[in-house]
């Protein structure tokens, strides 16, 4: 496993307020396509809906609600070996089970309530397949991919590996009913186990009808919160199942109400104020370091492939 971690850091919350930040717009996903042969996924970001400067600092999310996969008795599910740069990716698991592996020498399975947090940096291959119990027995896969983006200064960092499991992430109970799964960031005194670059909070929430979800953030933060289960209320407006909330950027503290029983993603963080050039599987600054990502995987140096 890579020694190279990044550094710790973690939301710091601003005082209580009264003020609540406002609902921007609510956005559906694109519509659905495949990643590979065993991810059926849709799109919420990059979109010319939400601009890169309003999800930053994420810069793609993929969302797999619950699909059905028949057994298969020989052969595998998934994508192959293929490169990143530039960019974290983070998978998070609800139904199923994902065997990656990289050619930095990390391997794991991500199953029911883990997530997997991988830095490319300046450079890695890495495969991703329904895992092999799994793919033999057939079942349900519910997913989510993000892209998280580097700062400039450590977009050619070393690649890294945060395997967390379920029993590493701490579980906030609601006054109303419901918790609050802390990922990254820190939420009412509980610090998620996610080793980030750059402030960010992640947040995995269960609530029940009527069920409140408040917190407090630098106003400066972008916000979001994806609905994968029920309906939610944010002042005025409304999220149903399969929508994101974008909120504006005026205020220290948000505040979601489930109006029916409800799973809701909640994702926030520092901005980050410089370009975005991304290229398939590279985000960079410019279109020269583009070229370069292009040139040294053909060169090579992002390292030899596995057998």
């Amino acid at each position: 496993m890579s020694t190279t971690a990044p550094s710790s850091t973690s939301t710091q919350h601003a005082p209580t307020a009264t003020a609540l930040r406002t609902v921007e717009g609510v956005h559906k996903s694109t519509s659905f396509h495949w990643v590979g042969d065993g991810f059926f996924v849709s799109t919420y970001f990059p979109s010319r809906h939400l601009p890169a400067e309003r999800v930053s600092p994420f810069v793609l999310m993929d969302y797999g609600p619950g699909e059905d996969f028949a057994p298969i008795t020989r052969g595998k599910r998934g994508v192959g070996w293929h490169p990143h740069r530039g960019f974290e990716t983070v998978t998070l698991a609800w139904e199923g089970a994902v065997a990656h592996r990289d050619n930095a020498g990390n391997a794991g399975i991500i199953g029911p309530g883990d997530v997997q947090w991988m830095t490319a940096g300046a450079g890695i291959f890495h495969e991703e397949y329904h895992e092999e119990g799994f793919a033999r027995r057939g079942g349900r896969m519910h997913m989510m991919q993000l892209w998280v983006n580097l700062p400039r200064a450590k977009k050619m960092a070393p690649p890294g590996y945060q395997p967390i499991t379920k029993a590493d992430i701490p579980s906030v109970p609601l006054a109303g009913g419901g918790q609050v799964r802390v990922i990254a960031g820190d939420y009412e005194g509980a610090r998620g186990p996610a080793r980030t670059f750059t402030p960010l909070t992640m947040l995995d929430a269960e609530l029940p009808q009527g069920g409140r979800l408040s917190l407090q953030l630098p106003a400066t933060h972008n916000a979001m919160a994806v609905v994968a289960k029920g309906r939610v209320r944010a002042g005025d407006r409304v999220a149903s199942a399969g929508e994101l909330v974008l909120f504006a950027n005026d205020a220290p503290r948000l505040e979601l109400v489930a109006e029916e029983d409800t799973h809701v993603i909640l994702l926030s963080g520092e901005p980050l104020d410089e370009p975005v050039v991304a290229y398939g599987p590279f985000v960079m600054n410019t279109i020269e370091e583009i070229r370069e990502a292009v040139v040294d995987v053909d060169r090579g140096r992002f390292g030899p492939i596995p057998d």
